[in-house]
């Protein structure tokens, strides 16, 4: 068998062993790698190299940046202030809640880009008010995790930017535009779905938002919701990169949260990055590109 196939072999065949042994996937994927390496005669310190090789490039900076603007914005109540906003376009329709969480859901994946981050923010907030509401657990859940799924295709979507990276120099921002229609039409589906389960099961409406309020919700949420005009409109129209427009949102929603809104001290901000490091640790290791260096691993017995 030639050394190729047999390296293969040793890839996939630890992956798959490993898995059968209920080894978390991240692990197994490590240790599969580093029998491979060690098959073909490649150092360990190398492994270690090619993986932040693989990661130093620059584009990739834009993905830990959104995910600390969204979390910022999550903490400081900006979640509560877009729920408070979906709320006065659709909470007054039968299954109002359902609706509002897509909504949401859209909005706050246009500002951090992370399903993740997506369902912790709103999630956390709606699942237990639905329960409360009369909503079964399963609707609850599932409508908070579909409507998040809208992250993956709204900008600033960290999977654009990785297929962007992947696919060889596909333009970020021509991603970042033909994501929209598709994001909002997902949206508009779900709220569609969620409007007919919701008059099968017979869930309760919401009251209206009074006239008075809606003016500073709309304000209020309109504030939050120019993080996304601005790394788009910035994107298309050539004044800066994605990297650099991840870092304006940073600095936006730093303001916005600790100056503007002040909902939550600053020293909360060591609590913001440590939840964004978690969140970024399972967006790169679930799907961040391969080095061209792993190719050729598998291939011949070329130095690294």
């Amino acid at each position: 068998m030639p050394l190729d196939s047999v390296a293969i072999a040793v890839l996939f065949g630890a992956f798959a062993l490993l898995l059968v042994l209920k080894v978390p996937i991240a692990l197994a994927l490590a240790l599969a790698s580093i029998s491979t390496a060690y098959y073909l005669g490649i150092p360990l310190p190398t492994i270690g190299q090619r993986m932040v090789a693989g990661l130093d490039v620059f584009a990739l900076l834009a993905i830990p940046f959104f995910i600390l603007a969204g979390e910022i914005m999550g903490a400081g109540g900006i979640s509560r202030r877009l729920i408070a906003l979906a709320n006065i376009f659709v909470g007054w329709l039968r299954g109002g809640l359902g609706m509002m969480n897509v909504g949401a859901s859209t909005f706050f994946g246009a500002l951090s880009g992370s399903s993740v981050a997506d369902v912790s923010a709103i999630g956390s907030i709606l699942i237990p008010m639905m329960k409360k509401k009369g909503y079964e657990t399963d609707y609850a859940v599932g409508i908070t995790i579909s409507g998040a799924s809208q992250a993956v295709m709204i900008p600033p979507s960290h999977n654009l930017i990785i297929y962007s990276l992947a696919a060889g120099g596909v333009s970020i921002g021509a991603l970042f535009t033909a994501g929209v229609v598709p994001g909002l039409l997902l949206g508009l589906a779900l709220m569609v779905l969620a409007y007919i389960l919701a008059v099968r099961r017979g869930y309760p409406k919401e009251e209206f938002v009074p006239a008075r309020e809606i003016p500073r919700i709309v304000w209020e949420g309109l504030l939050s919701l120019l993080t996304p005009v601005i790394i788009l409109g910035g994107i298309v129209s050539g004044l800066f990169t994605a990297t650099e427009s991840a870092a304006i949102a940073c600095v936006y929603a730093f303001f916005l949260t600790f100056v503007v809104y002040r909902d939550v001290p600053l020293s909360h901000m060591l609590t913001i990055l440590r939840r964004t490091f978690r969140t970024l640790s399972v967006v790169y290791s679930s799907s961040r590109p391969p080095p061209p260096s792993a190719i050729c691993w598998l291939s011949c017995r070329c130095p690294p």
